[in-house]
């Protein structure tokens, strides 16, 4: 019985956020305008970029990671691989435009490309370095 108040307490919680997000974007997309078409094309165009670029990619370096890394490698470039992609996707407003997003202290004096790439490298190095330890572990 707990369960189940818990689940309809979150399905409430969400059908709430959802609404709110509808009223948002009627303030946005109201009166109809210019805005109204570029606010349709973000939102029609995301998805399509998503299912069209995005997941096929994805898949795809999935389904090698899984055939070709070692049992020692997978967990690790995993995790580095989807951290990654989170990183690049949550950059792509910066590296698009110059102030893709509202101005933040400290977020736009820095070079977004290069604090980009200083990431991954140590991303990618820490997982190199846990792969390396699981590896020599399991021998």
């Amino acid at each position: 019985m707990r369960e189940g108040a818990v689940r309809v307490a979150l399905a409430a919680a969400g059908l709430a956020m959802l609404a709110w997000g509808a009223v948002l974007v009627g303030e946005l997309a109201l009166p109809v305008g210019p805005h109204t078409l570029r606010l349709l094309a973000w939102l029609v165009g995301g998805p399509l970029v998503h299912d069209l670029l995005v997941a096929p990619v994805v898949g795809a370096a999935g389904l090698a990671l899984s055939r070709f890394a070692g049992p020692a490698w997978r967990a690790p470039l995993t995790a580095a691989a989807t951290v990654s992609g989170v990183l690049a996707l949550l950059s792509v407003p910066l590296l698009w435009r110059r102030y893709g997003a509202p101005p933040s202290p400290g977020l736009h004096d820095g070079d977004t490309g290069t604090g980009l790439l200083i990431a991954l490298a140590l991303i990618w190095t820490v997982a190199l370095l846990f792969g390396t330890t699981r590896h020599l572990r399991r021998k």
